[in-house]
């Protein structure tokens, strides 16, 4: 599978390089809460062992999403666990979880991969978007892309805790999508050495999508718990959004059609 490393536009004219603050905020915003929380393994306030592993299902019952909680807009009272305390702290807020779940993973893994696709192709969005509007998409996004998910999900699905910024990432992707289509993005190929090579954003993303798409239903999402429909639907809304605001209204002609990326990061 393609693993995209960088994407970026060179500056016209010599002017400065834009920083994507608002990327490099939510980025850092994610890593501190993974590494203060029990899931890192960092902090010795939580323990180790079952202790640990009881923060950990207090921890995701709290700030992560349940379906059925955002379809009955009531919390659920948390499972009970043989050897863990009983969960406490204040109430629950099903809304509000949408928000406080993504910025909450399940492992280094999921962080690490996140936060790369954020850092790869948040940037242009953002500087195409302005920061204010590019936060507030972001957010928007990750409200769909899980709202969306609650809808569809049934069975079990209904109460697994969803976690992580993947739905609000996805609407990235679907937006950056629309509006540099023709830009060039260094990837890494697992079964070629890892070798470094640049394929259009178009490709780079469909093969994303199609992953995801053919992902839907298969034996193996209910194994990793990866919501895969909620990618989908924040992808298809990321995509929409750019079409109508940036790029069907103001004729939005994309910069990188002529322009070769330089892959290497800052």
């Amino acid at each position: 599978m393609l693993r995209p490393v960088s994407a970026k536009n060179p500056p016209p004219g010599g002017a400065q390089p834009f920083v994507p603050l608002v990327t490099y905020a939510l980025i850092a915003a994610c890593t501190l809460v993974f590494l203060v929380g029990p899931v890192s393994g960092l902090d010795p306030l939580y323990g180790g062992g079952n202790a640990r592993a009881c923060a950990e299902l207090a921890y995701y019952h709290h700030w992560g999403v349940i379906p059925s909680e955002l379809m009955d807009n009531q919390p659920i009272a948390a499972p009970t666990t043989p050897g863990c305390p009983a969960p406490d702290g204040f109430p629950k807020i099903p809304a509000l979880s949408v928000l406080t779940a993504m910025f909450v993973h399940g492992g280094w893994l999921h962080l690490l991969g996140n936060m790369l696709f954020l850092y790869v192709f948040g940037a242009m969005v953002e500087e195409r978007m302005g920061r204010l509007p590019y936060l507030l998409s972001y957010v928007a996004l990750g409200y769909l892309a899980t709202y969306g998910y609650a809808v569809f999900a049934g069975g079990d699905s209904a109460t697994q805790t969803l976690v992580g910024a993947s739905g609000a990432i996805a609407g990235i992707l679907g937006a950056y999508l629309r509006l540099h289509p023709k830009a060039r993005v260094t990837s890494l190929l697992p079964f070629l050495l890892f070798l470094p090579l640049r394929f259009p954003a178009w490709l780079v993303l469909g093969v994303w999508f199609a992953i995801q798409w053919a992902s839907v239903g298969a034996p193996s999402a209910a194994v990793t718990g990866v919501a895969y429909t909620a990618h989908l639907i924040g992808f298809a809304g990321g995509f929409l959004f750019a079409w109508l605001l940036y790029c069907r209204r103001r004729g939005y002609a994309d910069p990188t059609n002529a322009a070769v990326l330089p892959g290497d990061p800052p």
